[in-house]
């Protein structure tokens, strides 16, 4: 019987091995797919720009009378100079001190724009350890940002959610004064939905980026299109570098706009990480909804193994380790889950922390309730828990690592 149909030894892949793995062949997919509109955009362009530059040298080598190697020799001193900061253009200096700092900036954040690079062994030594551990605080700072956000979103949706039971007449007025048993029995069946959060910080983007846009085009002299795109490369830390902010020499109001760019960059970085953070949540839901359809076989008969081990008085326990039958949580049902997932709904409470979904709502829920609630002593003072999206999957990892020893 074991050999056929589906495998559910234990020997087979479990369901995250699968998850990794259809995930990794859509990014395979995803970059494929990307690469080949790149190139359907940028080839051309590259080349007529090629030939443009080689037609240029050829015109000014005849006619200074310079031979091809002597003047791309030159170039080549100009490259190297226009990698430690030197411009044609008067350009702010790179390595005094607010220089530096702006450098330092974007190693932390990981932005990396590459205007700017060291050049001394002894810089690029330095820079190694200094990266080591200012890009891991900078994304605990994101991590935490991430969470205290979320407290905010959580209070406004609770207070929205409460408005629209008020004018439903669910929540009565005097509820609302004297807070209670009714209220808590009207607001018991909310769950925060994790599309509303991503609506929100959506919008917190754009409005970040435009605002941003507005201030970089008329100091910087780019189009309104080039800077939103400066700020969604600069936000996301991508950072090509090809545009850069604040790298001229003299601004009209110069400490104001630095400051101003510094708040901006600032708050960007943040907000679209924490979106980042909730897309990658919804992608996971995506990717669990295609392993549920594929594997839909697999399931049906794991189930049918699990009703003829209950009529031959087998502990299901011992099924349970053959196959995992849900795809997001242990023990739930797929029937019982399957419209909850698709709407964005709580999924699990119980297993919230084997979920990134799940946590994410379950923290909206505990903030908008004024705090998360604990069970029990222990869960008190579990130095591994908390945490939001990614580090909240390492977080709950290292917790189940820890709690098997």
């Amino acid at each position: 019987m074991a050999g056929r149909g589906c495998s559910c030894t234990p020997g087979h892949l479990n369901e995250d091995n699968a998850r990794f793995l259809l995930l990794a062949a859509l990014i395979l997919l995803y970059l494929l797919g990307g690469a080949a509109v790149f190139s359907a955009l940028e080839l051309a362009h590259e080349r007529q720009a090629k030939q443009r530059w080689e037609e240029r040298l050829a015109n000014f080598s005849r006619s200074h009378n310079l031979s091809r190697e002597e003047l791309r020799g030159f170039l080549r001193h100009y490259e190297e100079a226009n990698r430690a900061g030197i411009r044609m253009d008067n350009v702010r200096p790179r390595w005094d001190f607010t220089g530096a700092f702006y450098f330092v900036g974007t190693v932390v954040s990981t932005i990396g724009f590459g205007m700017t690079t060291p050049a001394t062994v002894g810089g690029k030594l330095f820079l190694i350890f200094y990266g080591l551990v200012g890009c891991a605080s900078t994304i605990l700072f994101f991590n935490l940002f991430l969470e205290r956000l979320i407290t905010v979103i959580a209070y406004i949706m609770r207070s929205c959610h409460q408005r629209q039971l008020q004018r439903r007449g669910a929540l009565a007025q005097d509820s609302l004064k004297a807070p209670g048993k009714r209220e808590s029995d009207s607001l018991a069946g909310w769950k925060p939905s994790v599309y509303y959060v991503m609506l929100i910080l959506c919008s917190a983007s754009v409005l970040i980026s435009c605002g941003a846009s507005a201030l970089y085009a008329p100091m910087e002299g780019w189009s309104y299109f080039d800077s939103l795109y400066f700020c969604f490369v600069a936000f996301s830390t991508i950072g090509f570098g090809d545009l850069v902010s604040s790298q001229n020499a003299q601004y009209d109001s110069q400490g104001l706009y630095r400051f101003a760019n510094f708040i901006f960059i600032l708050m960007g970085v943040c907000c679209l990480y924490s979106l980042f953070n909730v897309i990658s949540i919804l992608i996971k839901q995506s990717v669990n909804w295609i392993l549920r359809k594929v594997d839909g076989g697999c399931f049906h008969q794991c189930q049918r193994r699990l009703l003829q081990s209950r009529r031959n008085a087998v502990m299901p326990g011992s099924v349970r380790n053959r196959c995992n039958i849900s795809i997001e949580t242990d023990g739930v049902m797929e029937s019982d889950t399957e419209g909850r997932r698709l709407s964005g709904e709580m999924i699990s409470m119980k297993d919230s922390n084997k979920v990134a979904l799940a946590i994410l709502q379950k923290q909206l829920s505990e903030m908008a309730n004024g705090g998360p609630h604990q069970t029990s002593s222990m869960s008190q003072d579990d130095e591994f828990s908390g945490g939001v999206g990614a580090f909240a999957i390492m977080n709950n990892r290292l917790a189940e690592t820890s709690g098997d020893r």
